[in-house]
C-alpha cells in the first residue's frame, strides 16, 4: 500500500487519491498527485554543519538527546546508520541500537 502524502492545508494524515488529485475529509482540500510528488523531490535536509544529508547516510549525534517519555539518553558520538529522510518537524527516521526506532532533528547530527 502506498505512503500517501499529509494534507498542506490542515496537516491531516487521512488523505486518500481521487483519480488524478489527493483529497483530504477533513478539510475537502485537494491537489494533483504531481505537485506532491515534487514537493518530496525537493526537499533538502542539512545537518549541523550544512552537510546535505541522503537516505541510507551514515550520521554522529553530536549533542546528549533524552527520548521523550523514557529515561534513555542518546549520547554524544553515537553513529546512527542507514537514516532515512521524512517529512516533518522530526526530519530523520532511524534505528540506534540499545533504543530502537526513533526520529531525530538533523540539527543535533553531523554526517559521518
Amino acid at each position: 500500500m502506498p505512503i500517501l502524502p499529509k494534507c498542506p492545508s490542515c496537516s491531516s494524515e487521512y488523505t486518500y487519491e481521487d483519480g488524478e488529485m489527493f483529497v483530504c475529509p477533513e478539510c475537502a482540500h485537494e491537489w494533483p498527485q504531481s505537485a506532491a510528488e515534487s514537493r518530496e523531490a525537493d526537499r533538502v535536509v542539512r545537518d549541523a554543519f550544512g552537510n546535505l544529508l541522503n537516505d541510507g547516510d551514515s550520521v554522529t549525534v553530536i549533542k546528549d538527546l533524552k527520548i521523550k517519555g523514557s529515561s534513555a539518553v542518546v549520547k554524544v558520538g553515537t553513529k546512527v546508520r542507514n537514516i532515512r529522510i521524512i517529512s516533518g518537524d522530526h526530519d530523520i527516521d532511524c534505528r540506534i541500537d540499545g533504543i530502537g526506532a526513533v526520529q531525530l532533528k538533523s540539527e543535533f547530527l553531523k554526517k559521518a
